[in-house]
């Protein structure tokens, strides 16, 4: 897979930073259709020290926050001013987790706008490991002005 955006281009589009910065890199995007991004799950995230010792799972929330980075970046990389814009949850719906996400994984996140433009954006996202689906979610995203979180 070809990178379009690598992690440093990610980290001047996203205001997330390790350990909570969950996209390594975008290898598609297309507007109006889709954006692809990819997480390497490795044995030395932080919150494997806790969930669970002995048997590490990535938490499904942390799953869904990746797709939520990756639909964050399709819609940020389109704006002029997204240094001063943040990008919210607004919500989650039909979030469905397929099989666990476990060190060594490579996580393929497809995220699929279903409204753009405005304040509030739709999307729907997938994760996938080894073409295998693993989650997927509906959900909400609200731009803000980063101004009035300081």
């Amino acid at each position: 897979m070809e990178t379009v955006l690598d992690s440093q281009a990610i980290q001047r589009i996203l205001p997330h930073r390790y350990p909570f910065l969950l996209v390594d890199r975008i290898v598609e995007l297309t507007p109006g259709v889709r954006i692809v991004g990819v997480k390497q799950v490795t044995i030395g995230e932080h919150f494997f020290q806790g969930h669970f010792p002995g048997a590490p799972v990535m938490p499904g929330v942390l799953v869904v926050e990746a797709m939520a980075q990756v639909g964050a970046i399709y819609a940020l990389q389109q704006m002029e001013d997204r240094e001063q814009k943040l990008v919210l949850f607004g919500g989650v719906d039909r979030a469905r987790f397929r099989r666990p996400v476990t060190p060594g994984d490579t996580l393929t996140i497809t995220v699929t706008p279903l409204r753009v433009g405005g304040r509030v954006q739709k999307s729907h996202g997938e994760a996938h490991v080894e073409g295998q689906l693993v989650a997927e979610a509906d959900f909400m995203s609200v731009i803000a002005d980063r101004s009035a979180f300081k």
